[in-house]
């Protein structure tokens, strides 16, 4: 049986070669069509991603390590005489990893998870972000505009710290999107739960989030 030291030279050495694989292309997100919409107990968002991860990352988590990915959500008000007010300020994170005996790939948040067959399964569901409440009720004023920022990010703070400091000087795992913002002016009928809703886009959409699941997929 090997020995405590060999097993750790073993897995050491599995790190290393994670960072020091050359020629990885590169990962990218973006994301599309983002919008609010009222419910019930507020505003929900809901947007779609493209989810980009390059030759690494996919290595990385056939290899076992859980990679995490954020979806960062602010609603915000401009005031003329200070500096903008911040109503609103969410974050969701959702962990992609891979499980050998199994040979899955799984989508983790919270208590909930879902198992699928391939990789490219797992990205699509990460790539469809839905329902997330993040405008609370009562937050905002019928006829008033405010802006609305959505991102994805792949956040290198939950993963072991054994592979943060690499991490964070490599290039191939710094993913994330960029800020996508839109003008957001709710209605009378959207503040009573209606589908008044205003969403007027202010700039192209070019940023990501992610996607809960419901339950283990047969």
């Amino acid at each position: 049986m090997p020995s405590c030291g060999k097993l750790l030279s073993w897995f050491f050495l599995g790190v290393l070669l994670l960072f020091a694989t050359p020629g990885a292309q590169a990962g990218d997100i973006t994301v599309r069509n983002p919008i609010l919409s009222a419910s019930e107990d507020g505003y929900v968002l809901a947007a779609d991603f493209n989810v980009n991860l390059n030759a690494r990352l996919e290595d990385a988590v056939a290899r076992g390590v859980a990679l995490y990915f954020v979806v960062d959500f602010e609603l915000t008000r401009s005031r003329w005489y200070w500096l903008d007010e911040q109503l609103a300020s969410r974050s969701q994170s959702v962990q992609l990893s891979y499980h050998a005996l199994t040979r899955q790939y799984r989508l983790s948040t919270g208590t909930l998870h879902q198992s699928f067959r391939s990789l490219d399964d797992a990205l699509s569901i990460l790539s469809r972000l839905r329902n997330w409440l993040v405008v609370d009720k009562g937050t905002v004023q019928a006829d008033h505009t405010y802006l609305a920022a959505v991102r994805m990010r792949l956040d290198l703070t939950q993963m072991p710290k054994t592979f943060q400091v690499n991490a964070l000087a490599n290039r191939d795992w710094n993913l994330v999107s960029e800020w996508a913002r839109w003008s957001f002016t709710p209605s009378d009928s959207a503040q009573s739960g209606g589908t008044g809703t205003q969403v007027v886009p202010v700039a192209p959409a070019v940023v990501a989030p992610s996607v809960s699941s419901t339950g283990d997929a047969k």
